[in-house]
């Protein structure tokens, strides 16, 4: 298969806020086109249904063949389901765009459950459905492959990163990271070599910390922890967590870390503690790097946030740049990556490599759902 493709990538992130859609046209290797995004909330029943499934996911023996037939899980897949066809709907309507003008979707689903130690990862989506109620033919399991070969399974978006750079002719050596749920950072050195691995919690902590003490689903623009004081003695605790220090590649699950060490502060210094563990983590990620960068790309939900970017700043040596001051979103990064994987996909291109999950070769992934035609 050669020649351009046009794809909708999909992504629903451990932050659980809801669906990203994004258009991008690609032949897999460059970056032709960037098309529209869209952002489909969940509620927050949805939300419920889909931690409830989350908490299910956790205290289940994952080794069981049947945990994910439990009405807990079915529930959420169907929540996660629903939510996906709405969004492809939205994007394709407010567009005035038909569904012969999409050639694939990139379905990542919405993941309860990253175990690699266990070579486990869950996402849920019923990714069949998805393709016969939209007529596009649907990629989806993108991590598997390379879960069975050996790798973290995670992150999955550094191949789509180094396009992004390339496309924008960035000095080389840069980071770009996704400070999503979890953070994910990708460091491309001059010849094109990358070194990807989860760095710790991004946004979860401190939107689960807002939400209890608020009932806010965040921290809008960091004004809570810009109000506060960062407990040292407790940070100093949290940043004792072995995994930040270990060498890649690795990942993690959004159930590794929680808030309990911060649960006697206020809203505001827990906010600045939790926003400065984030800012933290990444600083000691650097020093996993094969040679420094002189320029920090930052995406995902924590690009909005300039409490989290200053503190950043004061930690890590180089520039830190927010994503959309270079023309790339800042919250659609990771849709438009599946989307470009997808195409990547079909074409049994690489998604991911020894330097991203640790897989021993170069591998290529996905599963393709092809409409039933009824």
């Amino acid at each position: 298969m050669s020649g351009l493709l046009t794809a909708i990538g999909m992504m629903s992130g451990t932050s659980m806020d809801g669906v990203d859609a994004a258009i991008i046209e690609t032949d897999g290797e460059t970056i032709n086109a960037l098309g529209p995004t869209r952002f489909r909330d969940y509620s927050v029943p949805e939300r419920d249904v889909i931690s409830a499934a989350m908490d299910y996911a956790t205290q289940s023996d994952p080794a069981k063949n049947n945990w994910r037939d439990n009405p807990v899980i079915l529930d959420a897949t169907k929540t996660v389901t629903c939510a996906h066809l709405e969004a492809i709907e939205s994007i394709l309507q407010e567009n005035n765009l038909n569904r012969s003008n999409i050639d694939l979707i990139g379905f990542h689903g919405q993941t309860i459950l990253h175990r690699p130690d266990l070579s486990i990862t869950v996402q849920l989506g019923d990714a069949q459905d998805i393709a016969d109620k939209s007529g596009i033919r649907t990629v989806y399991d993108m991590r598997q492959a390379d879960m069975a070969a050996g790798g973290q399974g995670a992150p999955l978006a550094p191949v789509y990163h180094r396009a992004l750079v390339e496309s924008a002719h960035f000095r080389k050596p840069v980071a770009v990271l996704n400070i999503g749920g979890i953070t994910n950072v990708t460091w491309i050195g001059e010849d094109d070599a990358m070194k990807a691995f989860d760095t710790g919690p991004g946004n979860v902590l401190l939107d689960e910390w807002m939400k209890a003490k608020t009932g806010l689903a965040m921290d809008l623009d960091g004004a809570a922890a810009k109000r506060g004081k960062a407990n040292t003695p407790i940070l100093n605790l949290l940043l004792e967590n072995p995994y930040y220090s270990q060498d890649p590649p690795k990942s993690v699950d959004r159930q590794d870390f929680s808030t309990n060490a911060v649960d006697g502060l206020s809203t505001e210094d827990g906010a600045a503690t939790l926003t400065s563990l984030t800012a933290a983590s990444i600083a000691i990620a650097a020093d996993l790097f094969p040679d420094p960068v002189e320029d920090w790309i930052v995406t995902g939900g924590g690009a909005l946030n300039p409490t989290l970017l200053a503190e950043m700043q004061k930690r890590l040596a180089g520039n830190v740049i927010a994503a959309p001051a270079i023309g790339w979103s800042d919250t659609f990064i990771e849709a438009q990556a599946f989307g470009y994987m997808a195409v990547r996909s079909v074409k049994g291109l690489p998604l991911t490599f020894p330097g991203t999950t640790g897989v021993p070769t170069p591998l290529t992934g996905g599963v393709v759902a092809t409409p039933v035609r009824r």
